[in-house]
């Protein structure tokens, strides 16, 4: 355990470094804390941190910068967070996928990072449908969900339908199936095509593969804005390697929703250093996130990625933030 002169050192030093970018000497750090301690007393300290693995002294400095490791202790025993210093921002209630494009950049422009958001899993319930024709054998599917999202799909049919045709199909399915889920409405189908009239059950039939694959290619959609935000951030521009490993998680996108997937289940804000797990296998990289909500219920997560070296007091303010507005926006449009 460290006493709290330790801590109050330790404290000091990550707050230079998140503030300057430069290794922490002894003469600094006695400055930045306001202890009266002889420097010998603070090399001494911080040699007890480095044997700990708090902090590491770079070859090119005689300074020492933050570890993984001293960068988690910081974040979950030393940061204090004030709220209310971001201004008045809003998200307005609108198609779902709106806010959460909105909110992608909102975090990238608060950050000046990169704000990613998991848009919410889609339901598979459909709230109406609409089909059109558009020449022979092809047809226009318009599919509303529950939360407004309107989806499209062009489809090839066995026979060519007439409008009236269509129009009866459609009806028929907003009738008997709305509310229902796909996997339902496909088991009913099973059950009643043989009583249903030919091109009824051939258009239903079509209707529901059609949203089958529109959910399936919706699901965990991932909107990222601010990618080039890390071209002016010197942790990353003075060492290209980084800014190409960067750049390939954002487009791994499935590695990077299964970063952000682990902060779904759980409350409120968290943080992910890197370098201190495989959560977030990238060293110069932290993740700030949260989950949000719809009418009480996690459906999906945002947050900023940008360097370790990030001012972390004031990424927990935009992160909390933003969920909160997002929650409200999608809970309001309806």
């Amino acid at each position: 355990m460290l006493d709290d002169r330790a801590k109050l050192l330790l404290k000091a030093l990550v707050e230079r470094y998140i503030a300057d970018g430069q290794p922490v000497g002894s003469r600094t750090l006695s400055r930045a804390s306001g202890l009266e301690l002889s420097p010998a007393t603070i090399r001494n300290v911080m040699s007890d941190l480095e044997e700990l693995g708090l902090i590491a002294s770079p070859h090119t400095s005689a300074g020492r910068i933050p570890t993984a490791r001293g960068y988690r202790l910081f974040v979950d025993t030393m940061l204090t967070v004030q709220r209310g210093e971001l201004g008045p921002h809003s998200l307005a209630p609108d198609q779902p996928q709106k806010v959460i494009s909105n909110a992608a950049n909102l975090l990238s422009s608060l950050s000046q990072f990169v704000g990613v958001v998991i848009a919410p899993r889609r339901t598979s319930v459909f709230h109406h449908i609409e089909f059109l024709r558009l020449s022979d054998r092809r047809v226009l599917v318009i599919i509303v969900s529950p939360e407004g999202d309107v989806q499209n799909r062009v489809i090839f049919t066995e026979s060519d339908y007439t409008q009236a045709n269509l129009v009866e199909a459609a009806n028929y399915l907003n009738a008997h199936y709305v509310g229902l889920a796909i996997d339902q409405v496909r088991e009913r189908l099973k059950a009643e095509v043989d009583s249903l009239r030919t091109e009824i059950a051939a258009l239903m039939q079509a209707a529901v593969a059609a949203n089958s694959e529109v959910l399936s290619e919706a699901q965990d959609e991932v909107v990222i804005s601010g990618e080039r935000n890390l071209l002016s951030v010197s942790d990353f521009s003075n060492d290209m390697s980084h800014l190409r490993r960067a750049f390939d998680l954002f487009e791994q996108k499935a590695q990077l929703m299964r970063l952000l997937d682990v902060t779904g289940q759980a409350e409120g804000v968290r943080i992910f250093i890197g370098g201190e797990s495989q959560v977030v296998p990238f060293e110069d990289l932290s993740i700030v996130s949260a989950p949000y909500e719809v009418d009480g219920m996690v459906v999906g997560t945002l947050g900023v990625v940008g360097p370790t070296r990030m001012a972390y007091d004031r990424m927990i303010q935009i992160v909390d933030i933003t969920s909160k507005l997002v929650s409200n926006a999608l809970s309001h449009h309806k």
